[in-house]
């Protein structure tokens, strides 16, 4: 039986060869050392500028009901600041999380979990502003009436965005509408533009995502859906600023992830326009390490080959408190496991950037390399530098 036409172009998409030249040009500029006529110059690179980040869980906060150890903590940032450089609240930002009684708000956990973030550098996003599955909406809202729940509904937005002013720059908007519809029923299809004009009058620079699962992994089953809910969204003059694909490979399905249909739904989300984030990825759906591990090395190239994808964060690393502990990276003791292995081996050595080489007669040393910050050092000089995806290329000197 002959393959569809499209499905070749997909097919072809995918050759270990053709991932590795999206990868260089799309992930990867130019550094020109100008130093001595042969000096030796070492390059390292001490930074990604792509965000590879992680789910926070709420034990990090000393205050949380289900806070780790001191001991367990100071691993848990050591490995945080070592291998990401973003990051998201997993639960502690959530309305049902933040406010569990009426009127009765607890902040603390979000924003220590913010600060011990931001201490390190590592920005994050906010994991949700709402959420339309009914089974986690707080009773005391489901007892409103239309005009109390839009009025808290309004609050929130405004609230929240506001408050994280100036530290959280995204947030995801109203969290799996494909597989909910509570503040839809209940207020009028029109609330989802609402609530991203509220969120907008908490802070009008606020990006807005939305969220949701089964469009790369689990055999793509609400990639229709979805493609048909964020043109209806931008038709209505939705202020939608970014698509976020939750790729868990175990939420519904439980099946490995497809790469023709990772790669043909990814290709067909470019078409809106809009920045595209990996936002809770997990490679989950077996308990075989290795099986993960293998899943890893070939769908994250996926990903990060695609240009409109900004960012992939993984939903949680620590099997200590991990809402799928047989996923994790590092096991409760700490070790690493095959899949973590995995994903520092291709983050840290294979889209990483360290190498030595001689000025040539001109002095000059040029050097393709990820998009991210380097340390160079020739002659007991050293210097940074950065070099980004809007530069290209960038000259150093350290003559």
């Amino acid at each position: 039986m002959a393959k569809i036409p499209e499905y070749e172009a997909v097919a072809a998409k995918l050759e270990p060869e053709a991932i590795e030249a999206r990868i260089r040009e799309h992930r990867m500029g130019t550094l020109v050392v100008k130093a001595e006529s042969g000096a030796e110059i070492e390059v390292e690179q001490t930074r990604h500028e792509f965000p590879f980040g992680a789910a926070i869980t709420s034990g990090l906060a000393e205050s949380d009901p289900i806070a780790m150890s001191d001991s367990d903590r100071k691993m848990f940032l050591k490995v945080l600041e070592e291998n990401f450089n973003c990051a998201v609240h997993e639960n502690a930002l959530k309305w049902c999380d933040v406010e569990r009684e009426k009127g009765k708000q607890d902040w603390s956990s979000a924003d220590r979990i913010l600060e011990l973030c931001s201490e390190r550098g590592i920005p994050m996003r906010g994991h949700c502003l709402f959420w339309e599955k009914e089974k986690w909406v707080q009773d005391w809202l489901k007892a409103l009436d239309s005009d109390s729940l839009r009025g808290a509904m309004m609050k929130r937005a405004r609230e929240t965005t506001a408050r994280y002013k100036g530290r959280i720059s995204e947030f995801d908007l109203n969290n799996e509408m494909i597989h909910g519809s509570f503040w839809r029923r209940r207020l009028g299809w029109g609330i989802v533009n609402e609530m991203a004009l509220a969120a907008k009058m908490g802070n009008p620079d606020a990006v807005l995502f939305l969220n949701d699962y089964g469009i790369l992994a689990e055999g793509g089953h609400n990639a229709g859906a979805y493609f048909e809910q964020i043109e209806a969204l931008l038709d209505a003059g939705t202020p939608i600023g970014g698509i976020g694909c939750q790729a868990h490979s175990a939420t519904f399905l439980n099946v490995p992830v497809d790469p023709i249909i990772a790669q043909r739904n990814l290709d067909r989300l470019t078409r809106f326009g809009l920045p595209i984030k990996i936002t809770e990825c997990l490679f989950d759906h077996t308990e075989d390490p290795q099986a993960q591990a293998a899943e890893m090395r070939r769908i994250l190239p996926i990903y990060f080959a695609c240009p409109q994808v900004e960012a992939i964060l993984f939903w949680g690393f620590w099997a200590g408190l991990h809402w799928h502990p047989w996923a994790a990276f590092w096991k409760e003791d700490w070790s690493i496991t095959p899949q973590g292995a995995a994903f520092r081996e291709l983050v840290y050595v294979k889209w990483w950037t360290s190498t030595k080489g001689r000025a040539d007669s001109t002095g000059s040393f040029s050097v393709p390399a990820f998009y991210g910050n380097y340390r160079i050092k020739s002659k007991g000089k050293v210097v940074e530098a950065s070099l980004g995806a809007r530069d290209k290329t960038v000259h150093v000197s350290i003559a």
